[in-house]
């Protein structure tokens, strides 16, 4: 008998179990894609020093600590900030209990908050509506990339003044210091030019790429030749041989900008050359 019920096992067909299919929802995919989430910056925990604007060192000087509000976007409206010795934050909405009220004073035109007062802190560098204002907190990363920009300009300038030629060295100096120019050699002149090329680089790259420096410097020089005059209004521009009249100054335009705007066109062109050829002779 059990020989027969075993063969009579091994003869049954397995019958297979058919599965159920699942479709996968969006809310199963979603589960399954997981997404990254962007992480908001943490705020960092250290010493900060705070500063007044333009370089104001009075004895003291107090800033707002209560009756000042910050624009929630989140919650979509202005929540009261006050600054408190007892409260572990600076919004009224938040605080429980009684609030004992801490003056915020600057003295001799700074303030150092320790990174233990961190709601001072965060009052400070990011909810208080005087932030950038009367204060700005001191960060030398900023003013480190600052300088940098800084020395490259400088360096920028510097190159481009050693090899400028001494037309528009001329040029660039009479804007920067005016008639005076005249009266210096062509190495005071270049000496001039380095000094002021590191002293002030962005005027000095603002002159060096103006092409109206180069036509407002002839201008001039041609008046100082008395080639050409200009009235004592400074509204006319003249022949200083026969008084014949070559443009009018347009109002509220300063003449030698009017006249190399002016040497651009057709008529100014034909002057051009003309006084080009007399200061040449």
């Amino acid at each position: 008998m059990t020989k027969k019920k075993e063969t009579a096992a091994k003869a049954a067909p397995k019958v297979k179990v058919a599965q159920p299919k699942v479709k996968a929802t969006n809310d199963v995919v979603d589960t399954l894609i997981k997404k990254p989430q962007l992480k908001k910056p943490e705020w960092e925990i250290k010493d900060r020093i705070y500063y007044l604007k333009d370089n104001r060192k009075p004895l003291t000087r107090s800033i707002k600590t209560s009756n000042i509000y910050w624009f929630d976007e989140e919650k979509g409206y202005e929540r009261e900030l006050k600054n408190t010795a007892n409260q572990r934050t600076c919004f009224v909405d938040e605080m429980q209990g009684d609030q004992r009220l801490e003056h915020i004073v600057f003295k001799k035109g700074s303030l150092f908050v320790p990174k233990e007062k961190t709601v001072l802190q965060k009052l400070l560098s990011l909810y208080h509506p005087d932030k950038d204002r009367i204060y700005y907190e001191f960060k030398p990363v900023e003013v480190a990339a600052n300088q940098l920009d800084i020395l490259e300009m400088e360096i920028e300038a510097l190159d481009l003044a050693r090899s400028i030629d001494i037309d528009l060295a001329e040029a660039i100096m009479r804007a920067e210091v005016g008639s005076q120019v005249s009266n210096l050699s062509s190495k005071e002149l270049k000496r001039d030019l380095l000094l002021f090329a590191r002293r002030n680089p962005t005027l000095f790259l603002e002159l060096a790429k103006d092409d109206n420096v180069q036509l407002r410097n002839f201008g001039i020089k041609a008046v100082e030749a008395n080639i050409i005059r200009l009235s004592q209004d400074q509204r006319n521009f003249t022949w200083g041989s026969t008084g014949r009249k070559l443009m009018t100054v347009p109002f509220d335009e300063h003449p030698y900008t009017a006249l190399a705007h002016w040497f651009k066109t057709d008529e100014g062109m034909e002057i051009y050359s003309n006084i080009e050829k007399r200061l040449n002779a």
